[in-house]
């Protein structure tokens, strides 16, 4: 039979205050106020600690005895990964990564998968406050963040009355890109636009859906479409709208599929994020379509690819927005009224979008 193991027992504030011959506020400032010790006893405090393995203070502790979790939460009502796999998604993370790193305070990651109706995790989060990234006026874990006692910024949607939030002008960036089209001649369009609300719908959009979306930034852009189309004589209801409930490059191709398959006198496609446009424009090179001579294809968001191709696109600043985000929540506390902070777009015209193909010049279909 082997020799039993001995363990040491871990070392705790009070012992290596004893062992330093020091308060145990001196060890504690050493790790949480170090501007309250000179840098020699600093050193002399973590350097015992080492040698005697103790390993801080408890957060724990420390968060129930400061009402402090020194994290914020963000919540993102998709699969985790998806933070991690989408450009503009990426973009708003590393910005309020930054906002967080200045201020010395961690950041939370709260994922909701679309569909899951248990706001646990909304509940257990130890955080300061929430960032709500994107979401549906009618999510119930929206509803648990604005339960909790602590601030809370909404970046792009929805909107909140007294809420703080960030985003752009989603509806003058849209009118833009109407404009831009019906100045180029295009009458004859069709629209691909991300999820409208929460139940899962792949396929065309009735004016219903349209006008009842809860995801009000995908409302506003529609919204936007409609009217600037409408004063060029064009009649939103003969307008074909498709809609992807998953947010990727191969659900764009099948919905621009889907689209020009029921409408091949489309001569212009509107995405409403480069993601899906990526996917449209992949779809029109399946069909031997020739951009733009056959067929015109626009985004939203200027993510990199975007550029990279010369995609014509909005582009949003989505660094700025997660940076503006994180500081407007931390710096909460000194504000009595909510804030709004409203990020410049721009259009950016590039290889993609040109004049309409005429009736007399053929169509490469499948």
């Amino acid at each position: 039979m082997g020799r039993p193991i001995r363990t040491r027992r871990q070392a705790t504030l009070a012992s290596l205050a004893a062992e330093l011959g020091v308060s145990r506020t001196t060890v504690s400032n050493a790790y949480n106020r170090p501007d309250q010790l000179s840098p020699e006893l600093r050193r002399r405090v973590l350097e015992t600690a080492r040698r005697l393995g103790y390993p801080g203070p408890d957060p724990v502790a420390r968060s129930l005895r400061t009402r402090k979790a020194g994290a914020v939460g963000l919540l993102l009502t998709e699969n985790l990964s998806y933070a991690f796999r989408d450009p503009a998604a990426v973009g708003v993370l590393e910005g309020l990564a930054l906002a967080c790193e200045d201020a010395g305070v961690g950041l939370h990651l709260v994922p909701a998968s679309p569909g899951h109706e248990d706001v646990a995790a909304v509940h257990r989060a130890g955080v300061d406050g929430f960032v709500v990234y994107s979401v549906p006026d009618d999510d119930p874990h929206l509803a648990a963040v604005l339960q909790r006692p602590v601030p809370t910024v909404i970046i792009d949607q929805p909107r909140i009355d007294g809420v703080d939030r960030v985003g752009p002008d989603d509806a003058a960036a849209v009118a833009n890109i109407a404009n831009h089209l019906v100045e180029l001649g295009h009458r004859q369009i069709g629209v691909l636009c991300m999820r409208l609300a929460r139940e899962r719908n792949d396929g065309f959009v009735t004016l219903e859906r349209q006008s009842n979306a809860h995801f009000h930034v995908q409302r506003l852009r529609l919204e936007a479409l409609a009217a600037a189309f409408s004063l060029a004589g064009v009649d939103w209801a003969n307008v074909p709208v498709v809609e992807r409930f998953d947010h990727t490059v191969d659900e764009g191709a099948s919905a621009a599929r889907q689209l020009l398959d029921a409408n091949p006198q489309v001569t212009a496609l509107i995405c409403t994020s480069d993601i899906l446009a990526l996917g449209a424009l992949a779809e029109a090179e399946r069909r031997g379509l020739h951009v733009p001579g056959d067929l015109t294809v626009t985004g939203f968001d200027g993510i990199a690819e975007a550029e990279r191709i010369g995609l014509t696109t909005v582009h949003q600043p989505v660094l700025e927005k997660g940076k503006a985000a994180g500081k407007l929540l931390l710096g909460a506390a000194e504000r009595v009224t909510p804030k709004i902070i409203t990020l410049p777009t721009e259009l950016r015209v590039g290889r993609t979008s040109g004049p309409p193909r005429t009736a007399e010049e053929r169509w490469f279909g499948p």
